[in-house]
């Protein structure tokens, strides 16, 4: 068991931490009848801040709105508790980040059956009038049954105003260009995240790197596909046009992949690679998770 967890949050057992980022973190936790979810609260150092509740209230606005297999769905709520805290089906998988760090990038087939997944995910997004806004590859969840896509931190109505140059949120490599820009963000801009995704999917390097200068490459400069397979190529190079009305629809990417596989790859999924390292959290799971209380024992 980790240090330094909370006992309880909302109605959850702390069962473990699984993440944490620049607003929130993340813990694993576990209902009276052991249904597990994936619990996520705000940084107590922020919560002082009304402008953070705020941020944390869109998010579960925007997480409850959103359905679809490819997604995680909003189990329970309460964003307006002492420490906020938003529920999530636990996924029991394995971000892309970490399955590209440890076992290299995926093969061919396995990278089209990827982005077949993240496209229906983003239908389901777009669909809720939602634009993700921060699709990369650590909220991306290899699972035994296909990819999820989790996180709607930064998430924001289509229709919302746009950010100014300060408030710029997301994750420089994942960014299109007009989200680097700090102008209006919409649909076609997750799809240009999606393409990014699908490079360092394949390749296992961002198609316009990582360091300081790479949003201005983003927005002016032609991102390096030269490691990606030929029958791939041409739909991620339209992903990555830098006019948004140029890119293709999540429809038209899921049309595009769905081809590929039938054409090229079949649709065996999850790869060996992503079922090993699936197969040693489960693993691990399992002993964390041996001795929580049952139903029996909960009971007054």
């Amino acid at each position: 068991m980790q240090s330094d967890l909370p006992e309880m949050i909302g109605p959850y057992r702390v069962v473990a931490r699984l993440g944490s980022g620049g607003m929130g973190e993340v813990f694993l936790g576990a209902s009276p009848s052991r249904r597990l979810v994936a619990v996520k609260v705000i940084r107590p150092e922020l919560l002082g801040d009304p402008r953070w509740r705020e941020k944390f209230r869109r998010e579960v606005t925007s997480a409850r709105s959103v359905s679809g297999f490819y997604t995680a769905p909003v189990v329970d709520a309460d964003p307006d508790a002492e420490q906020p805290w938003l529920a999530t089906q636990y996924i029991r998988g394995v971000s892309l980040a970490k399955v590209v760090q440890e076992k290299g990038p995926l093969r061919e087939r396995a990278a089209c059956r990827l982005g077949a997944g993240l496209a229906e995910a983003l239908i389901a997004i777009h669909q809720a009038g939602i634009v993700h806004r921060d699709l990369k590859p650590s909220n991306v969840l290899l699972a035994s049954d296909g990819p999820r896509v989790i996180d709607f931190g930064i998430a924001r109505p289509v229709d919302a105003l746009p950010l100014s140059q300060t408030e710029i949120l997301g994750t420089p490599a994942y960014m299109s260009p007009e989200q680097a820009l700090g102008d209006p963000v919409h649909p076609e801009s997750d799809v240009f995240s999606l393409g990014s995704t699908l490079v360092f999917a394949a390749t296992g390097a961002p198609p316009f790197g990582t360091d300081h200068k790479v949003r201005a490459r983003i927005v002016y400069g032609e991102p390096d596909l030269s490691r990606l397979p030929d029958p791939m190529r041409g739909l991620v190079t339209r992903c990555l046009l830098k006019e948004p009305e140029e890119r293709p629809t999540p429809e038209q990417v899921l049309v595009a992949l769905s081809t590929l596989l039938d054409a090229h790859y079949g649709e065996e999924w999850p790869p060996a690679d992503v079922a090993q390292l699936i197969g040693v959290q489960e693993r691990t799971l399992v002993e964390i998770t041996a001795e929580l209380p049952t139903l029996r024992e909960t009971s007054p």
